[in-house]
């Protein structure tokens, strides 16, 4: 973590690699404004673009985006039983799907697999791992972060979000929402505080606050620039899911000239993970 009184934030694009929109979105964000580092899904169809251009732009920090629901598994259904279906799907019920991984111990092998898959898939790609994370945040699942944390050695971990916002920061941000919010802000402030002590253990380098998780993918130019003033001293994290098409409000954020000459005047150091 940083040590001194200066304010430095990650700015991360989530979803890296599920489609040539968002691709092209996460590329011309870093390039043309704030966006420091992406997290890649292995098994979505702009994988092998996003490998392309990551490699074109190595100052991009690139971490892998852990898909085990809303995407597709590395290995096929054969090979983790109860995962997936026939076209290698994982489920579209965060809630169901959660009770499953919990409750379901002869799931844990095949998870265990998965995950070692899609950390190999990435390894392939010669890319250095700068963080990791995952899809819906389900890296803090307890089921998930457990065999993480066990093979942590292994899979070469050593930068992971820490998913905790501030609900009542958040609130002075933006409204609406208010119970589905508070909801979201209570359950990822429970997982966080007892994920944090195996992260120290691991010395697993983490950002101390993750913000945009309570905007509901709405990481607008307004937002951004009522958060940036607010940043806490030391290592934060904004999350974002930047595209060209459905969340282009969100890629029109990150390149804004307001938002960058908002950094600078405040004198926010940007990061990527690998810099914690």
């Amino acid at each position: 973590m940083a040590s001194s009184e200066k304010r430095r934030l990650i700015v991360n694009a989530d979803d890296f690699g599920l489609s040539s929109s968002v691709n092209a979105a996460v590329i011309r964000a870093h390039r043309e404004g704030i966006l420091t580092s992406a997290s890649l899904m292995v098994n979505e169809p702009g994988f092998d673009e996003a490998v392309k251009l990551a490699r074109e732009n190595p100052r991009l920090g690139v971490g892998l985006h852990l898909t085990l629901l809303y995407g597709h598994a590395a290995l096929p259904p054969r090979k983790i039983p109860g995962l997936v279906n026939a076209a290698r799907a994982f489920s579209y019920s965060p809630v169901r799907t959660g009770m499953k991984y919990f409750f379901r111990r002869r799931l844990r092998e095949p998870l265990r697999a998965e995950i070692h898959a899609q950390f190999e898939k990435f390894r392939a790609t010669g890319l250095p791992l700068d963080h990791v994370n995952g899809h819906l945040h389900f890296h803090l699942h307890p089921v998930i972060f457990k065999i993480l944390m066990e093979d942590a050695d292994k899979l070469d971990i050593t930068h992971l979000r820490l998913t905790r916002d501030c609900f009542s920061r958040s609130r002075q941000m933006s409204r609406g929402k208010f119970f589905t919010r508070l909801a979201h802000a209570a359950i990822f402030e429970f997982l966080s505080r007892r994920v944090r002590k195996f992260l120290g253990q691991k010395k697993i380098r983490h950002a101390q606050i993750t913000f945009g998780l309570l905007q509901d993918s709405r990481v607008d130019e307004e937002y951004i620039l009522k958060l940036l003033p607010e940043l806490p001293v030391g290592d934060s994290e904004l999350y974002s899911h930047p595209s060209l098409d459905k969340f282009k409000h969100e890629f029109d954020a990150l390149v804004s000239p307001r938002v960058r000459a908002r950094v600078e005047q405040l004198g926010i150091e940007l990061i990527r993970y690998q810099d914690l």
